[in-house]
């Protein structure tokens, strides 16, 4: 398919008469769904300018910070994957050079036309695995299917999540809406920027926060404070066969959601920036709020994970066995409503 510039980076895009979506090279990002008859992408786009990861220089660009999570900084948008970790690397790691949430989104990626959609490519060589996303359009849905290969003949513990990150001028403070079929929950147990509001290691159930000052904060509206941040973990429903997140815009209408066998994705984690990072490439600018569902609680390195082991009773890593291929299928849609579904029985997509 032809290559086309999306904010000055190679791209490739599919569209029908409800969406378009646009995929990046680097990285593999889904940079955009956009609902075509209002116009509103409700993924993040940065407000930094964007490059290429594979054109990073820590050297060159020193306005993407200089740090382990800096090259994926430089390239990221919209709806990222982590593969094979869910976090920062350890020290060695990082030493030697491997990225926050690992190769797979600062690699360079194929993109072919396969049956009307597209296919996705690439090749982890530190993780040993081969990853493939295949994309087609439906209606107003986005079908989704990733199958990754073990290349080793060794079994492997491994993060997968789907980072998916909203952001203005469909996310609004104060303003935004968002449903889950969340059950226990906790907060990160450490620091997770300047303007942490939430209560370190708190446990507790969806939706009510618990708060450093005192009281609860309802995660189902985005914050309507100054400046935040923070990280909330939340196991899904484990008596629902399906999991999802709805994210709804009282201003615009737009409804955005995606849907997911809870079984390969049992946690979706909340990521909350609201001009609370002021080191580059942040400045204090930026407001998001990332809904990444996966099969691991919390964004940390591979040994953490793996000493995690389980929270809540639910495992907080998934195998890939040797030589083998393990593949997920899962939707997005982006349509307008009057009002953010409860419930996945209570939505109504074309």
């Amino acid at each position: 398919m032809p290559t086309i510039s999306y904010r000055n980076r190679r791209a490739v895009e599919i569209e029908n008469q409800h969406l378009r979506v646009t995929v990046l090279e680097g990285g593999g990002h889904i940079a955009e769904i956009q609902h075509k008859p209002t116009g509103v992408n409700p993924l993040w786009t940065p407000p930094w300018p964007s490059m290429e990861p594979s054109a990073y220089d820590p050297g060159l660009h020193p306005q993407y910070g200089n740090d382990s999570e800096s090259k994926l900084l430089a390239g990221i948008m919209g709806h990222n994957l982590c593969l094979d970790t869910f976090g920062g690397p350890s020290a060695e790691e990082a030493a030697a050079g491997i990225t926050v949430h690992g190769e797979a989104p600062v690699v360079r990626h194929r993109i072919a036309e396969s049956d009307g959609g597209l296919t996705i490519s690439a090749d982890l060589p530190e993780a040993q695995l081969a990853f493939e996303r295949r994309v087609r359009l439906d209606g107003s849905f986005v079908r989704i299917s990733e199958t990754v290969r073990n290349l080793s003949k060794l079994d492997h513990p491994a993060a997968w999540t789907e980072h998916v990150t909203l952001g203005p001028p469909f996310l609004e403070k104060g303003s935004t809406q968002f449903r889950l079929p969340a059950t226990r929950s906790k907060v990160f147990e450490g620091p997770f920027g300047n303007a942490d509001y939430m209560q370190p290691g708190a446990e507790f159930d969806w939706p009510l926060v618990p708060r450093v000052d005192g009281g609860t904060s309802d995660l189902r509206t985005f914050t309507a404070a100054r400046v935040s941040g923070g990280f909330t973990t939340h196991l899904m429903d484990p008596s629902r066969e399906r999991a999802f997140f709805f994210a709804w815009s009282p201003k615009t209408k737009v409804l955005v959601g995606y849907i997911w066998k809870r079984a390969d994705f049992p946690w979706v984690g909340i990521w909350e920036e609201n001009q609370g990072r002021t080191t580059p490439p942040w400045n204090g600018e930026t407001v998001t709020r990332g809904i990444e569902f996966g099969a691991s609680p919390m964004p940390e390195s591979r040994r953490q994970m793996i000493g995690r082991g389980r929270l809540f009773g639910e495992p907080g890593y998934r195998w890939f066995p040797a030589q083998t291929a393990v593949t997920v299928e899962y939707s997005a849609f982006v349509t307008t409503a009057e009002a953010i579904p409860e419930t996945e029985e209570e939505l109504n997509v074309v």
